[in-house]
């Protein structure tokens, strides 16, 4: 195990550099000028190239990568130039946001799909299995705006149970019960609207992995020695499934931040999707670098943590036979 862990922990190392170097390299071929958006279209060419020097663009681009990672290394993103504030206070800001959202919609999606997708694998070619198919297949088929739209005529506009956007952030003056439920309500409809497409994936696949492992010759054996069904797919089906489930859960969680960019505009969520398309309008690159490069190590870490549970379940992995 402890050779394994080296051996992910230097892939993750790479990973995370190669990342930083795209990030870098794509957010310098951008066209415009940020000391020209930030100074505005009637500032004098003198004005600009101040600008430029403030800003540290008349540097090579070496040395301008160099001093980004190593101001990351330390925690310092830098400045950001619409805002006037810190980088890393901005994006803790809007992550209190978009985390909660993911997490939400993540154990949402995680619940129900491996409680249906089990329940359709246990009642294989029967009417519940159907009826199964056939709502994830129309899961899959809605994107998410336009079911977050639908949650919000039916819940905040015709039964009016919730609001249709907002969030007044996690405060705990009246304990810490209802300042959570004032941030999960406010949460709630978004992160229906981010499960619903991942739930209908991930039932679909685990319907698939329980099937496959309960055509295994042990778990014939298993049966031919007296296990019910339901002792059959407790002790020897739903452990060996899990382990394709978890890979694909690694993958959702990826897909969910990055639409959550999207669910967020929808609800008016003040989070990192918003955050980043503010930046994007005022050419303010070095949020948008930090961003990008934060999502980018998040899905790394997220995959990487996958590799180790994927492991933990299965010792072929651990031995290189996968």
């Amino acid at each position: 195990m402890s050779f394994f862990l080296f051996r992910r922990c230097l892939s993750l190392l790479l990973t995370l550099v190669a990342a930083s170097l795209v990030v870098f390299g794509a957010l310098e071929w951008l066209p415009g000028d940020a000391a020209q958006v930030a100074m505005g279209p009637d500032a004098s060419p003198e004005v600009i190239a101040a600008k430029r020097t403030e800003l540290g663009l008349e540097r090579p681009a070496t040395e301008r990568y160099l001093a980004w990672v190593g101001g990351l290394l330390r925690g310092d993103m830098g400045q950001s130039h619409a805002y006037g504030s810190p980088v890393a206070e901005l994006i803790a800001e809007r992550l209190a946001v978009t985390l909660p959202l993911a997490l939400l919609a993540l154990a949402i999606s995680t619940a129900v799909a491996l409680s249906v997708g089990v329940y359709a694998a246990a009642h294989h070619n029967r009417l519940g299995d159907v009826g199964v198919m056939t709502v994830t297949q129309l899961g899959i088929a809605v994107p998410n705006f336009w079911f977050a739209i639908l949650l919000i005529l039916v819940f905040s506009v015709k039964l009016q149970w919730f609001s249709a956007g907002g969030f007044d952030g996690w405060s705990f003056d009246d304990g810490l019960a209802a300042g959570l439920w004032t941030g999960l309500r406010a949460l709630l409809l978004p992160a229906l609207a981010l499960a619903a497409v991942q739930a209908a994936i991930l039932a679909r696949f685990t319907r698939s992995a329980v099937l496959d492992v309960m055509r295994e010759d042990f778990v014939r054996t298993a049966r031919a020695k007296g296990n019910s069904r339901a002792q059959t797919l407790r002790r020897h089906v739903l452990r060996n499934a899990l382990v394709p489930v978890v890979t694909i859960l690694g993958m959702q969680f990826s897909e969910l931040v990055v639409n959550a960019i999207v669910v967020e505009n929808v609800f008016y969520l003040p989070g990192i999707g918003r955050l980043v398309f503010q930046a994007i309008a005022n050419r303010d690159l070095i949020v948008v670098q930090n961003v990008v490069m934060l999502l980018a190590a998040l899905v790394i870490v997220v995959n990487f943590a996958v590799d180790v549970a994927h492991a933990c379940i299965d010792p072929r992995v651990r031995a290189g036979a996968l």
